[in-house]
This record gives C-alpha cells, structure tokens and sequence, in this order.
C-alpha cells in the first residue's frame, strides 16, 4: 500500500482498498463524481467574488460617488452588510440540510443569489446596495452551510482531504474574477464601471449547475433518513465501480450505518445544546469557534477588505497601482492555497497550522516595522517594500488557513452535529469579519500603522492555541474522528463484528479491532 494512501486515510480502511487499484483518472465512476466535486468548491467563489470586488470598487469614483463618498464606521457597516445575512442565516442552513438533504438545501441558495445580484446591479440608492449585499450574504450561508458537507461525505476516501480543502480555494477563483473585472472597468465614464463587476456576480456559480445537477445526494444523510439502499447505492456506483461485492463498499457502509445509528442512540436530540454537552464535544466547540474567530482576527482582513486605504499609507495612491496589486495578489493566493489543499495529507493539518501562523507572524513583524519607517519620513523605497511581505503573508494565510478553514472542522464534527458545528464556525467567522471590518477602518483612519501591533500580538497568541489543543486529523475516516476527542461515552462503530442487512441482504461482514480512546 502507498506511504501516501496509509498517510490518508490510515491502515483500517487502506486494507479494503482495491489491490493494484487504478489511477483516479481511467475509472468512470470518479471522473464524474470528481467532475461534480470539482463543480461545487466553485461555490465558494461567491464570497471571494464579492469581498475582492468591494476591494476592487473602493477605488472606483463613481461608486464612492454613487454611495455619498463612505467612510470610517459607515464603510464598515457597507463592508459588512453581507455578513449580517450570513449570521442569521448559518443555523437555519443547518437545520434546512438535515431535513431536506444537502443538495436541496443548495438549490435554495440560488434563489437568494439571484435576488441580491440582481438588486445590487440595479441599486438606485446606496440603501438597496446594501439591503442586495445582506441578500448575498444569505446566499452564501446556504451554499458554505451545504457544499462542504456534501463534498466531504460523498468524496472517494482517499481524495476526501484534498476536495474538502479545495473547497474554499474557490473564494480565490471569484476574487481573481473580480479583481480583474474592477481593474478592467477601471476607467469606465459611467456607474457601470461598478454595475458591471456586480451582474457577473452570477457567472462563477452558474457554472456550478451542471455538476450540482448529476452530483449523488450525500450517503451519510440517506442512511440517516433510512434510505439505506440508496446509500449503498451511491457507494457502489461511485466507489467501487458498480461492484456490489467491493470489500471497500461493505466496510464503509456498515461503519457509517452503524456510527449513525449510535449516535442516534447517544443523542436523542441535536440541538446545538449537544455541542457543550460532553468534554469531546466542548473541545469541538473550542477548536470550531477558535478557528472561526482567529482566521478573520490573523490580519489578513486589514489588507483584504482595505486594501486602498492600506497601500496609500505606503505611498502607492493611484487606481492603476492599487487594483494591479489587488489582481496579482489573488492570483498569488489562489495559488497558495491549492498548493496547502493537495498537501493536506501529504504533510498534515497541524504541520500546515502551525507553519502559516509563524509565517504571518515573521511577516507581519517587518510589515510593521517598514510601515512605521515610511510613516516617519521613510522614502518611497521604504513604502514600496512593504508589498513582498504582504505577498508572503497572503501566501502563508493562504496556505493553510484557507483549505482547512472549513475542512477541518467538517472533519471533527460526528455526523448528526456536523451541519450545526460548520454552521457555528461559519457564524463565528461571519460576527469576526463584521467587527472587523467595522473597525478597520476606524482604526487605519485614527492610527495607521500602530494598528498592526494588535495582528502581532493575536497571531503569537494563535499559534500557541492550535500547538496545545488541535489534533492531527489525517490518517482517519470521518466516522473515527471520535478517537482523536477521547469519546469514551460515543465508541466508535468499529467494535467487534459490524453487520447490516438491506432487505435480507447482508451489507458486508467487518471484522475489527476494539477501538479505545487515544490519549
């Protein structure tokens, strides 16, 4: 078995792999699941499209004029809009994708997308511009609520890492979009020079259609919903090449069959009460809101949402300068973070956390320290300077946080909590983004570059966090996560013989070891 295979998804599952198997790319079954996978982390290009498009337009006259010239807590409060849809929206998503499945749950969102692009191309006042990004905003929810959970539970074993930690690259696919239509309507006469950058808006997730339209519904919510027929289904047909006999089938199923079925013995609800309620599930808690909090508190977001405000206390004024930077610096990230997504395995989630925050922290120290040279009569070289290093801190942010971001806490939820713990992190993420971006820019505005002191201090303090209290997720499917939280009150399903039967038929015979916390 390949070192790499082991590394993934460790020893218990790697031996019901196929023996000899074939690459990926000659088998049928996963060029279209991976189609469809591939199709849904596009999703995430929404969210990127518009906080890289807001970038792009605060350095657009005629937006500035067509919304009265904001500044200070009135930019923060537009900034933000968006997140107030997304914060009220985050737990009734993962209500919606429980009942209803994972699919339907995302068809929902479009309905929501269409309505606030439409409005914000339209917006005759600065208040419908507004009232179109809170509309957005719930669009979002409904697709970051659903799209991971239905990429993480539906993906071949030994690619799950890789398509859960691709997901979020997708805000960079939308934000290089976007970068690049404001630069290209830069020098529009017109209020289409911003109208233009907000209809295409629609491009990215229309794309999406055609493998949303073919993508299986998520096994993991069928067996839940006792459709476990159509779940061995998917798995047969995606999995194992329409083999009903695979080894690999039978041991999936009866570990996600018999997983769910204890936890719906151990939870007779799944409020988001369940969350607090055992010492397993409050670490979950911790890790999940931490992570929510801190990649929006890290500093990157000083720069992403403000970006023109920040370069013009380096020397760099002009439109031209500043959205050529915006453009490359997406391109830059784009391309950090799917180098950290297919190495989620290959080096681990806690090797790829703890390089990024010592990495932005390196960096945003000589940030500071060239930004207070220049601020005190440095020359423009001084100023000009500045821009590598926040190239570097992109990257490193980029490099872990923005593929783990959401795989990570997808990965260490049990399933019936799963839905309610991405959509905690999610809300956590939305009320950081908007009290930050909410004081940004007073603070850019009252202090300058003394501001990034505080980014300093939150990013020495973070890295320490997740050296104490993340775990190392790779190497173990996602119904073993149990053992990494020393769940000794929800075993996990592989104990003994794990049999079930569909119909009279026997879904496979899995022989295992007991398993018993780690420590």
């Amino acid at each position: 078995m390949p070192a790499n295979v082991l590394k993934s998804v460790g020893a218990e599952l790697a031996q019901h792999l196929p023996a000899n198997d074939k690459p990926w790319w000659k088998k049928r079954n996963l060029l279209q699941l991976n189609f469809c996978l591939v199709s849904i982390f596009i999703l995430s290009s929404g969210n990127g499209y518009d906080g890289s498009m807001l970038n792009g337009v605060l350095a657009l006259p005629y937006w500035a004029s067509f919304m009265g010239q904001p500044s200070g807590v009135w930019l923060g409060f537009i900034s933000g809009a968006q997140n107030l849809g997304s914060i009220a929206f985050y737990p009734v998503v993962a209500v919606l994708s429980n009942r209803f499945g994972r699919k339907r749950t995302i068809y929902m969102g479009y309905f929501f997308l269409l309505l606030g692009a439409g409005m914000q191309t339209g917006a005759v006042n600065s208040s419908m511009f507004i009232v179109a990004r809170i509309i957005v905003g719930i669009a979002s929810a409904f697709f970051g609520g659903c799209a991971p959970l239905l990429m993480t539970e539906t993906a071949y074993p030994t690619q799950r890492g890789i398509f859960t930690g691709l997901y979020l690259c997708g805000w960079y696919v939308g934000s290089f979009l976007a970068a690049w239509a404001t630069f290209g309507t830069r020098n529009y006469d017109n209020d289409w020079s911003w109208k233009i950058p907000s209809i295409l808006q629609l491009l990215l997730p229309t794309l999406v259609l055609p493998g949303l339209f073919i993508m299986p519904e998520s096994p993991r919510w069928l067996v839940s919903k006792e459709r476990h027929e159509e779940a061995r289904a998917v798995l047969v047909r995606y999995h194992a090449e329409g083999d009903e006999s695979s080894p690999l089938v039978a041991f999936e199923y009866a570990e996600i069959a018999a997983s769910i079925r204890m936890e719906v013995q151990n939870q007779k609800n799944t409020s988001y009460r369940q969350m607090l309620a055992t010492p397993a599930n409050r670490k979950r808690t911790f890790i999940t809101i931490f992570l929510g909090v801190f990649t929006q508190w890290a500093g990157q977001n000083v720069a992403g949402y403000y970006l023109p405000p920040v370069l013009s206390t380096i020397g760099i004024t002009t439109v031209t300068q500043q959205t050529l930077i915006n453009g490359f610096l997406q391109v830059w990230n784009l391309i950090c973070s799917f180098t950290g997504a297919f190495n989620v395995d290959r080096v681990g989630r806690r090797f790829l956390f703890l390089a990024s925050t010592s990495g932005m922290l390196i960096s945003y120290i000589l940030i500071t320290a060239l930004s207070a040279t220049f601020a005190k009569g440095g020359s423009a070289a001084v100023g000009t300077a500045v821009v590598p290093f926040l190239f570097l801190m992109y990257g490193c942010f980029s490099l872990a946080f923005t593929p783990l971001m959401v795989a990570y806490p997808t990965e260490i939820w049990s399933y019936q909590l799963r839905s309610r713990g991405l959509s905690s992190m999610w809300v956590s993420t939305s009320i950081a983004v908007f009290f930050n971006i909410f004081i940004n820019p007073i603070a850019l505005e009252s202090i300058a570059w003394k501001y990034y002191i505080l980014y300093v201090i939150i990013l020495a303090g973070g890295t320490l966090v997740i050296y104490f209290t993340f775990p190392e997720t790779r190497g173990h499917s996602l119904e073993e996560m149990a053992r990494l939280f020393d769940d000794a009150d929800e075993k996990t399903p592989a104990e003994g013989v794990v049999t079930d039967k569909i119909d009279g038929k026997s879904a496979g015979h899995i022989e295992t070891t007991e398993l018993t916390p780690s420590n």
